[in-house]
Formats: structure tokens, sequence, C-alpha cells
């Protein structure tokens, strides 16, 4: 049985009380549930249900619209691929935000002093990597500009959460995987890759290759295919081989 949406472990009593309540349509609990995305930012905790309440809230009351809560909660959800999150976020921003923002004279500015739709786009590209499987060009994009490093400074351990979701990914998909490819797709190299693989992961490299744990998920299992076919059926079948159309 999966977990509900709506659940969070980390949630304080607060927030749920808040969340199971007329009160998450009040506009007076705007400030809270920012406050609380800034909690989820610095404790590397999450809490999708929660975020997609303060976003309703802000199509209700754009005048109490927060930029910069925007795009933390949107790479919050960045952080939990492939799940919808991402998406259900952007469902909830208004229109003019999901697109393009024509070309301004800012060389490389910074977060604050940018529409929130150029971020949002800038966002939406590392979403389409990730959704791709094309984490070699997501690392690419993401030191591509100084913008995302605006835009991801807010959320405490970014990458190393990143790097943990891409590795969860992979070990669900295969036993054994090149070190090269590997290395490429979590931008890390030498000694740090290593240490990566054996201590937080705890796989293993043997020769150039990285050994994935046997997991139920990479598990090569065979299927076979039973068809409980009646007799009945099948005679109503030869049958029908021989009518004569009307």
């Amino acid at each position: 049985m999966g977990v509900p949406f709506d659940y969070s472990p980390e949630r304080p009593e607060a927030i749920d009380v808040i969340l199971n309540g007329l009160d998450r349509y009040n506009p007076e609990t705007t400030s809270t549930f920012q406050d609380y995305v800034m909690q989820q930012c610095e404790n590397r905790t999450y809490d999708c249900y929660a975020n997609l309440a303060l976003l309703k809230l802000y199509q209700f009351n754009p005048h109490l619209t927060r930029d910069e809560t925007i795009t933390n909660i949107l790479v919050k959800a960045l952080t939990v691929f492939p799940s919808p999150d991402f998406s259900l976020c952007l469902s909830l921003l208004p229109p003019h935000t999901l697109h393009p923002t024509s070309t301004t004279s800012h060389t490389n500015p910074a977060a604050g002093d940018v529409p929130l739709s150029e971020s949002v786009q800038k966002l939406t590209t590392l979403s389409n990597c990730l959704a791709t499987a094309d984490f070699t060009s997501f690392w690419s994009t993401l030191d591509s500009d100084d913008l995302y490093a605006d835009l991801i400074a807010d959320v405490s351990g970014f990458e190393e959460l990143m790097r943990l979701q891409i590795a969860l990914e992979v070990s669900k998909a295969v036993r054994e995987i090149q070190r090269p490819v590997l290395e490429s797709w979590l931008a890390l190299r030498g000694s740090e890759f290593e240490a990566f693989m054996t201590k937080v992961c705890g796989w293993e490299i043997v020769d150039g290759v990285v050994k994935v744990p046997l997991n139920k998920e990479n598990e090569a299992k065979g299927t076979v295919v039973r068809e409980n076919v009646k007799f009945d059926q099948f005679g109503r079948l030869i049958r029908r081989a021989y009518e004569q159309p009307a």
C-alpha cells in the first residue's frame, strides 16, 4: 500500500491543523506556510501537500505572492523526481510565468532581479533533463548560468540530494554500470566519486564497473503469462469465423 499523497512524517502539528481545517484558505496563514517552506529548505525535509496549499493561497491572493518562495518550492520539488510534484506546482502558477520572457539587457542577473517567469523556465529546463534521465545535461545546465546558483542557494544540500535521488533511480534499473557513465551522471570524479559510492550508497567498484546490490526493482524475474479461455468461448469464436455477413 502506497504512502498517502498528503502525508509527511516531518510535518509540524501546527501545519497539520491548518491543512485539515478551514484556515488553509485563510490569507493570514500565508506567512506561516512561507516560513514552513524555508524550514524545509534548511532542514532537508519536504512537504508537497503544504507547498501546494501555499501556491493555492497565492492564486486567491496574488498580492501576497513571494517569488523567492515559489522558486524554493520548485527547487524542492526537483529533489523528489520522478514524482509529478514539479508539474503539480507548475499547474498552480499564473499562466504568464510559464512562458519565456523576452531578452533583456541583463547579463547573468541575480535571482531577485529577474522576472519569475525566467526563473520558472530555468527550473523547467532542469526538470526536463531529469524527466528524460539526461543526468549529464542536468549538471551541465546547472553549471551553465549563475542564475541557477542563486535559485538553489536557499535549499540546503541541493546537489547532494540530487545525487542521492539519481543514484536511487539508477539502482532501480541496473545491476552494473560503467564507472565513467555514472561519474558523468553524478558529476563526481576520482576520490569524491569513490567515497560517494562506498560510504553513501554502499556500492562496490570492481575493475571500472560499479556493482549495484540486488533489490526488488533491479532483480530479473521470469514472467509466466496464462490465458484463461473457456471452451465455450473458443467455440463461439470458431462459429463466428464461418458465419456469413448479413
